[in-house]
């Protein structure tokens, strides 16, 4: 076969949009470098031009997990209300009024949308999780969730979604795993072809770009070697993103997103699953949640903070309908807070947290909890709650039987599975 010139060839600028030019490159120049081609697209160096060559996931199901950075306080979340001790050493932050989850437990009244969800089935509550890091230190304890290890120190290269992507079969879009915002977490370390995203309507081609385009695609238009197929579907997916975006993104079923980086992030995510553009995990960010003063009870910093994410989330719901299904959401927080308040109407750093599951596969309408207890002789560190939960347990839990991952002793090094009965396949 006659080798083709190709005239153009692109790089991704700081707004997102595909220019530049270059010549002479043939098609046996092109495949003999691999993806190196259509790396060019993209821009070298970038995480569009880390595409993977992989076959199809099993499945058309998609992660997002939401992180609260900061420590978010899971007593003031899920109260204990059934514990005096948490009345004692609260006494203006405690919460008098809860949605009830159970007969020990109540919800925080701002996220009401989500008690919606968990009276329907389709959330559930996992008190008292967390990792076994001791340091209290936003840093080591976000380093060691992410990276999906029990300690700062335990094995485990990269992050524990990246691995997971890395064993498991997945699909060949470049829109595999999205961070929506400014940074790829740390999470996502070692996946090739993960994107942080802050804006995808703003990824389309310019007119010089879109002539390299043409004739990329007419250079991976035939054959059926794992290369030549890598360079078709993620052409075809960036130009069905294009077209998806050209009018931008509006939500549907009647959903609003609050204006907020959380909320105007999901109204992203609900649009890739809807266009089926390969997506399986997506990863937000949502920061504020040090609530060292002045953190209220059942209005204030924390109750803002609550009805940001359940207002986000709700939408997200509304947004999806019947896709919904398809989509499990983790919203998760790096260490919970101290048991007693402190002299700034505040709480400092604790241990144990709550982590909040909703939508795809939730055994939903309930609160998980191996509850330590709150009086002092149950207490760990300067007057924390007790992990009695290792959050891998339940991430482990839903990569087994939501997103087949293949090999779960990578992604969680040492860990013997204990199916908390959270999820169904």
């Amino acid at each position: 076969m006659a080798d083709r010139e190709l005239h153009s060839w692109t790089s991704c600028d700081g707004d997102g949009r595909l220019n530049g030019s270059i010549a002479g490159l043939t098609r046996r120049q092109m495949l003999a470098v691999g993806m190196g081609g259509l790396a060019s697209l993209f821009g070298a160096g970038t995480a569009w031009s880390q595409a993977v060559v992989q076959n199809r996931p099993q499945h058309d199901r998609v992660l997002v997990v939401i992180f609260l950075r900061g420590g978010a306080d899971a007593l003031n979340i899920a109260a204990p209300i059934h514990e005096q001790e948490y009345h004692d050493g609260r006494p203006t932050l405690r919460l008098t009024k809860t949605l009830p989850l159970d007969d020990r437990f109540g919800l925080h009244p701002s996220l009401e949308p989500l008690h919606r969800l968990y009276k329907e089935g389709m959330g559930a509550f996992v008190h008292a999780c967390g990792s076994q890091d001791e340091t209290r230190s936003h840093f080591s304890a976000m380093a060691t969730m992410e990276a999906g290890r029990i300690t700062e120190t335990s094995t485990g290269a990269g992050g524990w979604l990246g691995r997971h992507l890395a064993s498991t079969p997945g699909s060949r879009s470049p829109l595999r795993a999205v961070a929506l915002g400014s940074i790829l977490p740390d999470s996502l370390g070692g996946a090739a072809g993960s994107l942080a995203v802050e804006d995808v309507t703003r990824f389309r081609l310019s007119e010089e770009a879109a002539r390299a385009g043409a004739d990329l695609a007419r250079l991976y238009a035939k054959g059926h070697d794992p290369l030549t197929s890598a360079g078709r579907d993620t052409l075809g997916v960036l130009k069905e993103l294009e077209q998806a975006a050209s009018g931008g993104i509006s939500p549907e079923n009647g959903a609003e997103y609050p204006e907020t980086s959380l909320g105007q992030g999901l109204k992203q995510a609900a649009f890739l699953v809807r266009s089926r553009l390969g997506l399986e995990v997506a990863c937000l960010d949502h920061g504020g949640w040090d609530t060292h003063v002045a953190q209220g009870a059942e209005t204030g910093w924390q109750a803002t903070l609550l009805d940001e994410v359940a207002r986000s989330v709700a939408a997200f719901f509304r947004d999806l309908g019947p896709e919904s299904e398809r989509v499990t959401r983790i919203v998760q927080s790096e260490f919970g807070r101290r048991i007693y308040e402190n002299a700034g109407l505040g709480t400092d750093h604790g241990r144990g947290g709550v982590m909040m599951l909703f939508g795809g596969g939730v055994q939903g309408g309930r609160i998980h909890a191996d509850w330590p207890g709150l009086s002092p002789a149950d207490r760990v560190g300067p007057g924390d709650l007790r992990v009695t939960t290792d959050y891998r347990q339940i991430l482990a839990e839903i990569l087994t039987k939501r997103l087949a991952t293949a090999d779960l002793n990578r992604v969680f090094p040492g860990l013997t599975p204990r199916p908390l009965g959270l999820i169904r396949a």
